[in-house]
């Protein structure tokens, strides 16, 4: 007998054997702009798209691109560039919010956009072409059907990915199976950063790393709030160009440093707050 899932975790239903195996080929995004933004029909909720960006002009033409039509407000945050990547962003898109991060980290930046948005759901995404954002009203689904935290899963049926290495892939496998230990939940992945979340339980998320290691305190607090959680398939694509700013070691350290922190009953510091509206 299967072991429910815990009330606030919802995930797409397995793969039945009538269900047609799709190759990861045929889930490539087609390489077509979508259309402006804020030419769409959703009138319930805005969506604030929130895209820390370091030295990725070359990526941010591909990204921008790729915005569907239910997105309200982007916001690029940018982390001291040397390259072209605020100019071509905005030349790309006339109605981006450029904002400069206050610090160093990616937890700084996500912290600096999170603070910036105004619209009532946020999205956060990479500017290096790894995440489609044709994949955001998925997200936006389950945030309009009562779910308050959205996150990709490359790892339940329908995700995948084109660049995880073995390293990068055990790592996530032994975090992952930390988290679902230490929270009692049955999350799927951990370590990927495609997510959205109701912009009214910022305060709840109360997010306070500088690094890397921000996406698993966003997924540590919403836990620990009680957060009405859903993952979404999503597919990871390689970064179109440059290097990644990630350190696979010692961001899996600070990984879980921070789920060790963080757990119930452990020495973090965060806020422990119900997800009620």
């Amino acid at each position: 007998m299967s072991t429910p899932l815990p009330p606030n975790v919802l995930r797409y239903p397995a793969r039945t054997e009538d269900q047609p195996t799709r190759r990861v080929s045929d889930r490539l995004p087609a390489e077509r702009p979508q259309r402006r933004i804020g030419d769409g029909t959703r009138t319930r909720h805005s969506v604030s798209m929130v895209v820390p960006a370091r030295n990725e002009a070359r990526n941010i033409p591909w990204v921008f691109g790729q915005i569907p039509n239910c997105v309200d407000e982007v916001i690029l945050v940018d982390g001291y560039s040397t390259d072209a990547t605020v100019a071509i962003a905005e030349e790309c898109l006339p109605a981006v919010r450029t904002v400069r991060q206050t610090g160093p980290g990616k937890g700084n930046a996500l912290r600096t956009g999170f603070a910036a948005a105004t619209g009532d759901y946020v999205v956060m995404l990479d500017a290096d072409g790894s995440m489609w954002p044709g994949e955001i009203p998925h997200y936006l689904h389950f945030l309009d059907h009562g779910y308050d935290f959205v996150k990709g899963s490359r790892c339940m049926a329908g995700g995948g990915s084109l660049d995880l290495t073995r390293i990068r892939s055990a790592g996530n496998q032994a975090l992952l199976a930390v988290v679902n230990r230490l929270y009692r939940t049955k999350l799927t992945d951990l370590c990927y950063g495609f997510c959205a979340f109701r912009r009214s339980f910022l305060d709840q998320l109360d997010l306070r790393s500088a690094g890397f290691e921000i996406e698993a305190e966003m997924i540590a607090h919403a836990l620990r709030s009680g957060l009405r959680i859903a993952e979404v398939p999503s597919l990871e694509l390689p970064r179109r160009s440059g290097r990644s700013h990630l350190h696979a070691v010692s961001d899996g350290r600070r990984v879980l440093r921070t789920l060790l922190a963080e757990r119930p009953g452990g020495s973090g510091t965060a806020r422990h707050a119900t997800g009620e509206r």
